[in-house]
């Protein structure tokens, strides 16, 4: 156990979080995600909700200033969202109101993305449509 550190953050979550590189993404995907189907590098965090995640890295992690630093899963048509999602993700997220803009991308393209991501992390999220993609910036 490491000082400071959350708990909910395992040695090998860490150990990817440095290694990645700016313009590199990770995504932190709910229960029912593909994830092993779509790249190889999968990272479990079993019975974990992604908000928590989030607030556990949002001060080891800076987020890209130069693209959409953050992108969710838009819902397939005629699925409704709980916006109180990405409300949450935000929150955990950003100390206070943040300008950064949430990116919506249909299913489709979030697996493509899925597929060239750094990581994915598949946690125990059982909400719909509760998939973030981050993109790691640089620390001034």
């Amino acid at each position: 156990m490491l000082k400071i550190l959350s708990p909910l953050i395992s040695p090998d979550l860490l150990k990817t979080l440095s290694e990645m590189g700016h313009g590199d993404e990770i995504i932190f995907a709910d229960a029912h995600f593909p994830a092993h189907r779509l790249n190889p590098h999968v990272i479990r965090a079993d019975g974990l909700r992604i908000a928590d995640l989030l607030a556990a890295i949002a001060p080891l992690f800076a987020l890209d200033s130069y693209a959409p630093p953050v992108v969710m899963m838009a819902p397939v048509d005629g699925d409704v969202l709980d916006l109180s999602v990405e409300l949450r993700y935000r929150q955990a997220l950003f100390s206070e109101k943040s300008g950064a803009a949430t990116e919506w991308i249909n299913r489709e393209a979030f697996y493509q993305r899925a597929g060239t991501a750094y990581a994915l992390v598949v946690t125990g999220e059982a909400v719909r449509y509760g998939n973030i993609l981050l993109k790691k910036g640089i620390t001034f």
